[in-house]
């Protein structure tokens, strides 16, 4: 049968395959396929495969991540929703019978929301704060990223993606690659930010690699940066400025880039900006069937973005 003979290589390769016609993006089957196969080295202590898994190799999975690589609740959850996404493709495919991780889920994991983590809520800062977060950051690439984060909204994957030739100076936008999270591709940026983005440019002239067209680029080779790269340069100033603590589950004490999304559209709002305009700038996908006809005139969004981004007094 070729439940037998498929090799894990193989069966990896089919998922991903399976992943990408499902229209997943690249960043999430990436964490998918991570997670599987830190799953398959487990397995392999115990002489076990894929087919072979029951609830007690699962239990001693969840301890193995809890107590052996120290992962936070949080992430044992995202593990598991990785593995059921796998399992309900082996189910699907004919590999297995049912997918054996939902009833683990069910009992091991979702009982912990119920004690009181599912109401956390993401971190927010105030406008001063974020005002002074920045300014804190003396590294002017790290300081440019997280001001274009902030007065953006927009993505890791969307921020890294950036070429210089994305940006049009003289709209003061910036055109975001394509994404299947993304509608909406414009962004804009006001004063203050293209002064911070212009001192970075002029340093990363006398670093970037030959042919690179990254806006944000690594210290370490000159070329484009990746997702860890700015996950790590953000959560180094956010812990230094008293805002993030590695060490609690709380979404509420973890400030991290996506927190810059969440600043963007709670201040947008509390500033006045329409929904509609929001839902535009953050690219949010068009749900309702009237969304597809709505169309916004790109010279009055940009004017009620400069009139309702915060200025932050960045120098």
């Amino acid at each position: 049968m070729e439940r037998v003979t498929i090799t894990d290589e193989n069966l990896l390769k089919r998922f991903e395959e399976d992943c990408q016609i499902r229209g997943l993006t690249r960043e999430t089957i990436r964490n998918y396929k991570g997670q599987v196969k830190i799953f398959n080295e487990f397995l392999k202590r115990y002489g076990k495969n894929f087919f072979s898994v029951d609830r007690e190799i699962l239990r001693e999975f969840i301890k193995y991540l809890r107590f052996e690589r120290k992962a936070s609740q949080r992430r044992i959850e995202h593990y598991f929703s990785g593995l059921s996404t796998f399992y309900e493709f082996l189910t699907y495919e004919g590999f297995t019978h049912r997918n054996i991780i939902l009833e683990i889920r069910k009992r091991y994991l979702r009982t912990y929301k119920k004690n009181g983590n599912s109401n956390n809520q993401r971190k927010l800062i105030g406008v001063e704060e974020m005002a002074r977060f920045i300014n804190s950051i003396s590294d002017i690439r790290d300081k440019a990223m997280t001001l274009l984060l902030a007065k953006t909204g927009i993505r890791r994957g969307e921020l890294i993606a950036i070429d210089l030739d994305d940006i049009n100076w003289q709209e003061m936008s910036i055109t975001l690659k394509p994404r299947p999270k993304r509608s909406n591709r414009v962004v804009f940026f006001d004063d203050e930010t293209a002064v911070i983005l212009m001192k970075w440019i002029k340093k990363r002239e006398t670093i970037v690699k030959p042919d690179c067209k990254a806006l944000f680029i690594s210290y370490v080779n000159g070329d484009r940066l990746n997702r860890s790269g700015v996950y790590n340069a953000f959560i180094y100033w956010a812990e230094r400025a008293g805002l993030h603590d590695p060490n609690s589950d709380k979404l509420e004490n973890r400030f991290t880039p996506h927190c810059c999304r969440h600043w963007f559209t709670t201040h947008l709002r509390r500033n006045g900006m329409p929904r509609e305009f929001i839902q535009e700038l953050r690219g949010d996908a068009r749900r309702e069937t009237m969304d597809i006809y709505y169309h916004i005139d790109r010279e009055e969004l940009r004017k009620s973005y400069l009139a309702c981004i915060p200025k932050l007094g960045v120098v």
